[in-house]
């Protein structure tokens, strides 16, 4: 035969529903102010009984419906109403004659009806039913867990460690020392587990930063925008003006571009003073064309010449057609676009 205190310990590991779920199926679930439990001279009818466990499954449908709406069962309120539910029934189950029953019940009621309103409850934990205030080493433990950044993790535990020392409080008075100290040695045990879940708690995981923007880029052949030694806005070639049309529309169906870089460039044939006029002439006419396309955004214009060449293996001085041909991806216009930073 296992002592008291043996099946005290075992009843506080268990799941946090176990007792409460272990009443009536099917019982009323409606959301009404703590029930009054029936008097315990009247205990002795089923009739009686059955009407108070059906009270006490009403509270525990409240409590799985908000954890069904999404709030955790470590949540400490929500294990606080819990364990003021098991607490009582388990006193009501053992014949307590004195008003625990009732006073815990009510305590999970008012917790419950603060959480289905949204309301905050707070973290008092009343001494119910005239209960002494027994270990005062334990709740000072407790004010230093809420003050750890891993609460969150210890949150359950310390809530019905709390919770069995008002229980052992009550006890004491009614039954003595030997009643009281399976209670404690319940909140004991909890608070160990709530003390080591606070240390091996993670910080919270912070929110993933979403990459910033990239910038994109339009590298347009000059080519097929202008006429040979062409910059100027009259020189811009049917194709060119297509492309251009194009990437005016596109930029003014985004809302995410700040601004537009135009960089013209040239190929090595010529003066570099020659280059260097034709590829800023040429940046300048694009800008041009998408303003009066109606793209709004702020736009730069440069040329940059024959400085930043991206051909490769054309040899040769003689502007023969092999080596335009071979530099024709030097002669280009390079747009930019600067997307709107968060």
């Amino acid at each position: 035969m296992h002592s008291y205190a043996t099946t005290a310990r075992r009843r506080s590991l268990r799941p946090l529903a176990l007792t409460a779920a272990l009443l009536l199926n099917g019982a009323s679930q409606a959301q009404t102010a703590a029930p009054a439990l029936t008097p315990p001279a009247q205990r002795i009818a089923g009739a009686a009984i059955h009407a108070d466990h059906r009270a006490y499954a009403a509270a525990q449908g409240r409590i799985r419906a908000l954890n069904d709406g999404g709030r955790r069962v470590a949540d400490y309120h929500l294990a606080k109403a819990q364990c003021w539910l098991d607490t009582s029934f388990h006193e009501y189950s053992r014949n307590d004659r004195g008003g625990y029953p009732q006073a815990a019940l009510a305590e999970s009621i008012a917790l419950i009806e603060a959480l289905e309103g949204g309301r905050d409850p707070g973290f008092e934990t009343p001494l119910v039913n005239g209960a002494e205030k027994l270990r005062a080493d334990l709740w000072a433990r407790y004010d230093a867990l809420r003050g750890q950044s891993g609460f969150r993790c210890a949150a359950q535990a310390t809530a019905c460690a709390e919770v069995e020392l008002v229980h052992a409080g009550n006890e004491i008075h009614d039954g003595g020392w030997r009643h009281a100290k399976p209670y404690i040695q319940i909140a004991e045990d909890l608070t160990a587990r709530a003390e080591a879940a606070a240390a091996a708690c993670p910080p919270p995981a912070s929110p993933e930063r979403p990459a910033p923007p990239a910038e994109s880029r339009y590298d347009l052949s000059a080519d097929a925008l202008f006429a040979f030694d062409r910059g100027d806005l009259a020189g811009l070639l049917p194709r060119g003006q297509g492309q251009l049309d194009a990437l005016a529309a596109e930029l003014r169906g985004r809302s995410d571009v700040a601004g537009l870089r135009i960089v013209g460039h040239s190929d090595r044939l010529g003066s570099e003073a020659y280059n260097q006029r034709l590829s800023q002439q040429r940046a300048q006419s694009v800008r041009a064309y998408l303003l009066a396309q109606g793209v709004r955004v702020p736009i730069e214009a440069e040329g940059r010449g024959e400085r930043e060449p991206v051909s490769r293996g054309c040899a040769g001085e003689r502007a023969d057609a092999a080596l335009k041909q071979c530099l024709q991806p030097d002669r280009r216009v390079q747009i930019d676009v600067r997307p709107v930073r968060p």
